[in-house]
């Protein structure tokens, strides 16, 4: 039995159930035993691989969206650039790669990052050292000027509550324990003013996920954007609405029980993409674009093609497969989502019209 199970059974035991957002908070975040703060979960040795650890290709595709963007707008300077949970740094580092030739766009740019996990605020720094990164533990510390953002697999690590409709109330599910075990169960049904508009597309016993985490980012973010200017392009799977329980363990590459390996697993949730468009209000939001669509109208393909024409053999086939997988629609091409947020006074943004 893990310290952390140890930990969570106790608290149980004294308080009762918890939700489900308590108990993703503790299980990524306790400062001993929380799986973001005592590893690095990326890669083969880790449990999950997030696109840029695939390939090169999608963080220049969103690192000469940004310059873009930067250039629609503009070119003001200077400029934050931001990502949220940018894992070892290595879309961020592709990013800048990919833009180094774009005119005054390095010299303008700040490099600000928001990162919680200690491990992980090491391997950004050594990958963006000569950026000189400012971290960040929340958006709302970024600075007062132009803002550019990227944020791709962070608002999905984000805790989400889940509420069971049951008649014309809802009914949370919550985190218990029978028998030393971690189980799932139901508070009683109780109305919910949230959640009176989801009536309309509920049925019995389905489920509906909230993220309060997400509005404060969202709404610092905005500020910022709102009033000086700039853009945020947030990646994630998902869907429009959430709908389901989409909450989800993933440990050594394989799904697992969500309560089986509290601290150990990562655990994420889909991302209710209509939410984090409400709440990024009066920004206004792109159409929502699946991934795969999205980087090829930046114009990956070709990216593709060019990256192919020195490799062979084993090399050549690991970079088809990854195009593919970033791409295709029955791989992540469809499942994840893209959402851009700009000033309703600012031009289109690229690929997203």
């Amino acid at each position: 039995m893990t310290a952390l199970r140890d930990i969570l059974l106790r608290r149980i035991a004294l308080d009762g159930p918890m939700s489900v957002a308590e108990y993703m908070t503790l299980c990524l975040l306790h400062p001993e035993h929380g799986y973001y703060t005592t590893r690095d979960p990326l890669g083969a040795r880790g449990d999950f691989t997030t696109a840029p650890e695939i390939s090169q290709m999608f963080g220049e595709m969103l690192g000469l969206w940004v310059a873009q963007v930067w250039m629609d707008q503009g070119a003001p300077a200077p400029f934050t650039l931001a990502e949220l949970g940018p894992g070892r740094g290595t879309l961020m580092a592709d990013a800048l790669r990919a833009t180094r030739s774009v005119p005054g766009f390095h010299e303008a740019l700040r490099l600000h990052l928001v990162e919680a996990s200690p491990v992980l605020r090491a391997a950004q720094a050594a990958a963006l050292g000569g950026f000189a990164p400012v971290f960040h533990d929340s958006p709302v510390d970024l600075p007062d000027q132009p803002l550019f953002l990227i944020a791709n697999e962070f608002f999905d690590a984000l805790p989400v509550r889940q509420f069971q409709r049951k008649g014309l109330g809802w009914a949370e599910r919550m985190v218990g324990a029978t028998d030393g075990r971690l189980v799932m169960g139901l508070a009683p049904p109780a109305p919910l003013t949230a959640l009176d508009h989801r009536m309309r597309d509920t049925v019995e016993d389905q489920i509906v996920e909230t993220c309060a985490p997400a509005r404060p980012v969202i709404e610092a973010i905005a500020q910022r954007i709102a009033a000086h200017g700039g853009a945020a392009l947030i990646v994630d799977y998902g869907d429009w609405r959430s709908r389901g329980d989409t909450l989800q363990a993933l440990r050594q590459h394989a799904y697992d029980d969500p309560l089986a390996h509290p601290g150990r697993a990562d655990l994420t949730a889909h991302v209710d993409f209509e939410a984090l468009a409400l709440a990024a209000a009066p920004l206004r939001a792109a159409p929502l674009t699946p991934q795969g669509v999205f980087l090829e109208r930046l114009g990956m393909s070709a990216r593709a093609d060019a990256l192919a024409q020195g490799l062979s053999g084993a090399r050549l086939e690991s970079h088809i497969a990854a195009y593919r997988r970033l791409t295709h629609p029955q791989e992540m091409g469809q499942l994840f989502k893209v959402l851009g947020l700009a000033p309703v006074s600012a031009p289109e943004l690229p690929g997203l019209a």
